[in-house]
């Protein structure tokens, strides 16, 4: 018989986990759980608080469709303006009652009817279907480098950089130059830091120029509501149909427009030298796009400076480079990035007939349509392998994989079965179309990018959003097994 009204686990209170909650409360579901491991809701903008943090989408096409915010201080809206938006979402939408805070599951049984959840502490629950929300760049990734725990002052991950932490007067290093690095990196070199950056690979750099949005710009976003949804179009727009359009189509003429800017901006760098250093050596949209007005102004200033050289190994001094030099620091910060194709791990699952997530991602991470594992019945991720998360807004895309969530849900309220999995030889063949279809993207031009997996092959949306949207539409029934 069906499940008229499913018993629903969500995990992680980020913006995917609270948008299903939404979802769930539109639909009439109100027996649903959102298991967060932390004390507050948020997700990454909980998480990160280094300084120059914000958003590399335009803060207007950073929402929710359905609740826009006339209260954007920047155009690039910064990390504590998304956390503020973060909480006044779980307010408005009555999600706290919903969320088990500090709930850190860490594994999942299915014993043929439904799931046995664990967490951390001991604590269990059980659902009638499971959805994963627990994001892409949330497991940091540490670099593996001789003498980094021998270190005498503060050395952290990025993504935990302490509150409390005043770099006044201190020699600061920096490992990473991708977007953290580069965020991190202009806002330290305007403060007048004494800065020293420790480059592996140079960026392509984007010059899209932030803007601040003064009291009368907001009052009017608040007094005239047509403005929002006019913003998000504008911004939804120039992101999907330029970023996101020539980076699956390297050949088009907005792929070498882009590609004509990002060179434009590099020779803005003055000294010879220093832009040989900062030239990369891969194709621009190799990597993901970063965006920034400011980074080039700050690596040349006095008090930056660039290293190239490789790191040899980190003493309590400081970080010795692979030409012997000795670079004294006070602080080491590492932005060197998150394990984004971990997905759901370390939370091991495990079917009624024994088998386990991590035998299936044995090889790699796959999921049917971006959203559901074969074998796993009743299991969805947001933001699963394969997702779309190119330059333009998770949260658009996140919105398009919970309506097809919810249309497979609502396929367990009214069909005569209680059990929905997606059949694997269906997914392996949409899969290895996906892969197919790579070829014309600028991911697969020769550089190294944590869009791919260990065969080289991205683990991301082959196309456009627009074409996307089409292939999540709706659940193709013969896909699935009903039971």
């Amino acid at each position: 018989m069906a499940i008229t009204q499913p018993r629903v686990a969500i995990v992680g209170a980020g913006m995917s986990g609270m948008l299903m909650g939404i979802r769930l409360k539109n639909a009439g579901i109100e027996d649903f759980t959102i298991h967060e491991k932390a004390s507050e809701v948020g997700g990454t903008w909980r998480e990160n608080r280094y300084p120059g943090l914000s958003c590399d989408v335009p803060a207007h096409y950073y929402t929710y469709t359905f609740e826009p915010n006339p209260e954007w201080e920047h155009r690039f809206a910064q990390g504590p303006e998304i956390q503020r938006y973060m909480r006044s979402i779980a307010d408005k939408y009555d999600l706290r009652r919903h969320i088990r805070f500090n709930s850190e599951l860490t594994h999942g049984r299915h014993d043929g009817n439904r799931w046995h959840l664990t967490t951390r502490d001991g604590a269990t629950d059980t659902a009638d279907v499971v959805v994963a929300a627990t994001g892409v760049l949330h497991h940091p990734s540490y670099p593996d480098i001789e003498g980094l725990d021998s270190f005498a002052g503060d050395c952290f991950h990025s993504a935990r950089w302490p509150e409390d932490l005043d770099l006044t007067g201190k020699r600061v290093g920096l490992i990473g130059t991708g977007s953290t690095g580069v965020q991190i990196t202009t806002e330290l070199g305007r403060r007048g830091q004494d800065l020293t950056v420790f480059q592996r690979t140079p960026q392509w750099i984007f010059p899209y120029p932030d803007r601040k949005y003064g009291r009368l710009g907001r009052t009017l976003a608040r007094r005239v509501p047509g403005l929002m949804r006019a913003l998000y179009k504008l911004y939804q727009l120039g992101w999907e149909r330029v970023f996101s359009y020539a980076v699956v189509n390297r050949n088009s003429l907005r792929y070498k427009l882009i590609d004509r800017v990002v060179n434009w901006n590099l020779n803005r760098v003055r000294d010879p030298e220093l832009r040989r250093k900062l030239t990369p050596d891969y194709a621009s949209m190799c990597k993901r796009m970063i965006l920034s007005w400011g980074y080039y102004d700050a690596m040349q200033r006095p008090n930056v400076n660039l290293v190239t050289d490789d790191i040899e190994r980190v003493v309590p001094e400081g970080v010795v480079t692979r030409d012997g030099k000795l670079h004294e620091l006070d602080v080491l910060v590492l932005a060197t990035g998150f394990r984004a194709h971990d997905y759901v791990r370390p939370i091991e699952l495990e079917t009624a007939d024994g088998h386990t997530l991590s035998e299936a991602w044995a090889d790699r991470p796959h999921a049917h349509r971006t959203v559901a594992v074969p074998g796993f019945p009743n299991f969805f991720l947001i933001l699963g392998p394969k997702t779309p998360i190119a330059n333009y807004s998770v949260i658009s895309i996140a919105e398009t994989q919970t309506n097809y969530i919810m249309a497979c849900i609502e396929r367990l309220r009214r069909d005569e079965g209680t059990l929905l999995t997606p059949r694997a030889d269906a997914a392996a063949r949409l899969d290895a179309e996906m892969e197919a279809d790579m070829d014309n993207t600028a991911w697969v031009t020769g550089c190294a990018n944590w869009y791919l997996d260990d065969r080289g092959v991205p683990d991301t949306w082959p196309s456009t959003p627009d074409d996307y949207r089409k292939y999540m539409a709706a659940p193709v029934p013969a896909e699935f097994e009903l039971r």
